[in-house]
């Protein structure tokens, strides 16, 4: 039998049954993980200005193609696209992951999960040493793209590996402290990136990672493979291969569709201001200092507060009100649209102050959104269920916010391409107050939702 069939998980289990052994050991490698993953994406971010200098502003690339594009742009449209161009560095790393992320949360159905994170993992690290060689935009841009392949092997999987250690009643919180990675190496990617980019020039902050990167994906080959279903509620999971048709089901899933699109709008408005803000407070808004290193100490405290108490807060909540993950995370949005607008207006320091609220609400819904997935889909097809959440929201959210935002700010300026951003808060809200009705069903029904089974 091939590895990691779903046919390994014991029939029964029930919400409160402790985690599976290793289950904290797994827990804290996924973490340190998904740290680094983050870590990479946003040292890009961090350095844009200085990628600005290298490849725009210095004559570097302008005398070669990329110079002739910007001229001919210039004379068509009466601008250049410099924002827009560096946007795109993010969005094609962002389309090699979102179309990649199918493919190996299809392999992880039948295939050894921990096997497809340390490729992956070691995929990324060694891209992600190859930006700072490039020598040219397109160079960069591929590289780029290369980091997404990697980080596509390990996005959709993680979270099914932690589902089948824990079960539904711990999984909010143990979701929110995997996820605290998100702000925390995001911070640490923006500090790390601008830190080392003045201390010896940009490169050597994407040269930085890849050792750490490459010894945590050797760890993953050596971690034994959870069973499958193990900690979900009372079904059997048969030896079933998961079809294509299986994932029709996922469109009649009320939670899983308003959620995703929730989501959509929420990674929208959280590419945006990953890559753009740093960048906006000193450039658009005249900063001096260390901005990225400022936003991320910002990230950190408002990103670990938020989505530890996100987490704990739908976990609390869920006994008296079932749609509570859905609940915690419109709230959130919905406070979090005026505080945004506030840091467009709001003159500094002071607007650090509504940067950080801003994202405390962005960051909050982090833990119950994800646990919504795992809770509303059935075992044997969660892998790619994560997968294609991850291919919408990113194809509908930071695949292009940041390039949407370079354009609109290149044609007019960053104030009126935010604004876009306070919107997708509003928006996201709105989904999710309308899932939270559907939540307590498809969680009862998620066990038995597969092509094979007549209730689906």
């Amino acid at each position: 039998m091939k590895a990691n069939q779903v046919s390994d998980a014991p029939s029964r289990s029930t919400p409160d049954a402790p985690a599976l052994p290793g289950a904290r050991s797994a827990l804290a490698l996924l973490l340190f993980i998904n740290l680094f993953n983050y870590l990479d994406r946003y040292v890009l971010a961090a350095v844009v200005p200085d990628l600005r200098h290298e490849f725009f502003n210095s004559g570097g690339d302008t005398t070669s193609a990329l110079g002739g594009f910007l001229n001919w742009f210039q004379t068509s449209f009466g601008f250049q696209p410099q924002n827009a161009l560096l946007g795109l560095l993010n969005t094609a790393f962002l389309v090699s992951y979102m179309l990649c992320a199918p493919l190996f949360g299809r392999l992880a159905e039948n295939r050894g999960r921990w096997l497809l994170i340390g490729v992956g993992v070691a995929l990324w690290s060694l891209a992600s040493g190859a930006t700072g060689l490039a020598g040219s935009f397109l160079v960069l841009l591929l590289t780029r793209c290369c980091v997404g392949v990697g980080e596509a092997a390990y996005g959709p999987i993680a979270p099914t590996v932690i589902s089948d250690f824990y079960p539904i009643k711990k999984r909010g919180q143990v979701l929110a402290w995997f996820y605290l990675a998100i702000p925390v190496g995001s911070a640490l990617g923006f500090v790390l990136g601008e830190q080392v980019a003045h201390a010896f020039g940009w490169r050597w902050a994407f040269y930085a990672v890849v050792l750490p990167g490459l010894a945590l994906g050797a760890w993953a080959f050596f971690k034994k493979e959870p069973p499958r279903g193990q900690s979900d509620l009372a079904h059997e999971i048969s030896a079933h291969r998961v079809a294509w048709r299986d994932y029709l089901v996922l469109a009649r899933t009320p939670s899983y569709v308003l959620n995703t699109l929730g989501m959509c709008a929420m990674t929208f408005a959280i590419g945006g201001i990953g890559f753009w803000m740093a960048d906006y407070v000193k450039e658009y808004r005249g900063v001096s200092g260390s901005t990225a290193t400022t936003f991320g100490a910002i990230l950190t405290v408002s990103g670990l507060a938020a989505t530890l108490l996100g987490g704990l807060a739908g976990d609390k909540l869920r006994a008296k009100y079932p749609g509570s993950y859905f609940l915690v995370s419109a709230v959130a949005m919905f406070a979090g649209f005026p505080l945004f607008l506030a840091v467009l207006y709001v003159p500094f320091p002071l607007a650090w102050v509504f940067i950080f609220l801003a994202c405390f609400c962005l960051f909050f819904n982090t833990g119950p959104t994800n646990t919504i997935l795992a809770n509303v889909t059935h075992p044997a097809m969660r892998a790619q269920a994560f997968a294609l959440n991850i291919l919408l929201i990113h194809s509908l959210g930071d695949v292009i916010s940041p390039l949407i935002i370079g354009i609109v700010s290149d044609k007019w300026n960053m104030n009126v391409a935010f604004l876009l951003v306070g919107v997708m808060f509003v928006v996201s809200g709105i989904f999710w107050a309308l899932g939270a009705r559907h939540l307590k069903r498809d969680t009862e029904l998620a066990p038995t939702r597969c092509a094979e089974n007549k209730s689906a």
